[in-house]
């Protein structure tokens, strides 16, 4: 089993908004950049906006599942941070897990013939 690398600490958040590259869909916001490892890392950033802890942890548990399950569809050495939006809530996994690809797709961190 691998084991998952997070990111932590407000100094590779702050890095990855100010200096990575970044993209939007309607449920999520990706922000990526390399790091020197050879593995990715990832971040999830949900707003209290969104609602209160019940369904932020839901949000995050959410995000967490499908940066797991698509991690080998990933090149490696990446940090990324997801932040949820609005419509992250009450949409469906199988929306979330698309959105979260495309933004992988278009900031290109997709292994070629992983679709």
């Amino acid at each position: 089993m691998n084991k998952s690398y997070t990111l932590k600490k407000n100094s590779d958040f702050r890095r990855l908004y100010g200096k990575g590259k970044s993209t939007a869909t309607p449920y999520l916001a990706l922000y990526c950049r390399k790091n020197r490892l050879d593995h990715n890392r990832a971040g999830y950033t949900v707003s209290t906006k969104l609602g209160h802890a019940v369904v932020r942890n839901r949000v995050r548990r959410r995000f967490r599942e499908i940066v797991r399950l698509n991690r080998e569809r990933l090149l490696p050495g990446y940090d990324l941070v997801l932040v949820a939006r609005s419509r992250a809530v009450d949409a469906e996994y199988r929306k979330l897990e698309r959105a979260y690809l495309t933004a992988c797709r278009k900031l290109g961190i997709l292994r070629e013939g992983a679709e």
